[in-house]
Parts: structure tokens; C-alpha cells; sequence
């Protein structure tokens, strides 16, 4: 298994526009298993299926992410109801030739909008700094990790700075 490595903030202006490489449509659902601190996902992300295994919590997590056939993917989805979320994804070059990817959530959750981005270490997102359009990290808010949001109410209230 891989590990992920990312940090995740509220967008809090507009990312800029001449740093766009694309965006994509994101339907992800999680199956209904009692982990600790883990998840089970299948999504589609533009013309591609997947299933992911996430463990853990925060800025590093392992993660094990493979292509499924869509009639698994068929046979899965009902049981995604009452933990889905929609999605779109805009990929963003920052100044130094990252890639942030901005999430703007939909129905229940359009009021939401997050900005991740994805390292090669620990060090490496340490020593990260956020350009101004982005906002509050929420990194190790479990309130912002997809699977809550799925499972939750709406977008959620603002705690601390």
C-alpha cells in the first residue's frame, strides 16, 4: 500500500484562473463497514471507476487505490446510499509548479468548496505555504475528510481559528 500525503484547507478566494489544467465530474460513495479510522470508497472520476482502501487520520494515511470493472462498480453503488458525495474537481498549477486540486461539492454540500494538495513527504507538506486564496487548513478536521462529509448533514460549522 502507498501512503498519502496531504494537506486540505476551505477555499477562501478565487484560485487563479491562467493555472487551470481541467476539471472533472467526481461521484464517490462509501460502503457501509464499521473501521477504525478507515474506508472503503468506489468513484467514478471522469471515464474512470475505482476502489479505495484509506487508513488513517490527518496528514499521512495509507492508501490503496486500483481501476474496478463497472458492473462492479453497478453492483456496489446501492449500497453507497446514504454516504455519497458529488463533485467537481479543478486541477490548479501553483507558483512553484504544484498541483492543487480545488473540490467544489454539490447538492447538500454546495456550499462547500476544499483545496488539497498532495506531497512526496512529511517534510515536504510541513514545509508547504498556503498562497492567499486559500483558507483555514482543515486538515486534521475529520469533519472534512470525505467519508464525514458523505455521511453528514451538510457543510460543517467553523471551530477555532
Amino acid at each position: 500500500m502507498a501512503e498519502e500525503i496531504e494537506r486540505r484547507f476551505l477555499v477562501a478566494g478565487e484560485p487563479p484562473e491562467d493555472g487551470t489544467l481541467g476539471e472533472e465530474r467526481i461521484e464517490q460513495g462509501y460502503l457501509p463497514l464499521d473501521l477504525d479510522h478507515g474506508e472503503v470508497r468506489v468513484r467514478r472520476r471522469g471515464d474512470r471507476i475505482l476502489m479505495t482502501v484509506k487508513q488513517g487520520t490527518g496528514l499521512v494515511r495509507t492508501e490503496c487505490e486500483e481501476p474496478i470493472p463497472e458492473a462492479l462498480f453497478d453492483a456496489l453503488w446501492p449500497l453507497t446510499e446514504a454516504a455519497r458525495i458529488a463533485k467537481v474537481r479543478r486541477t490548479v498549477v501553483l507558483d512553484g509548479g504544484q498541483h492543487a486540486e480545488v473540490d467544489h461539492f454539490e447538492g447538500h454540500l454546495a456550499e462547500l468548496a476544499l483545496v488539497e494538495v498532495e506531497f512526496d513527504s512529511a517534510e515536504a507538506a510541513r514545509a508547504f505555504r498556503a498562497p492567499p486564496w486559500f483558507g483555514r487548513e482543515v486538515t486534521d478536521d475529520a469533519r472534512y475528510q470525505n467519508r464525514s462529509l458523505a455521511r453528514g448533514a451538510g457543510v460543517p460549522e467553523p471551530s477555532g481559528p
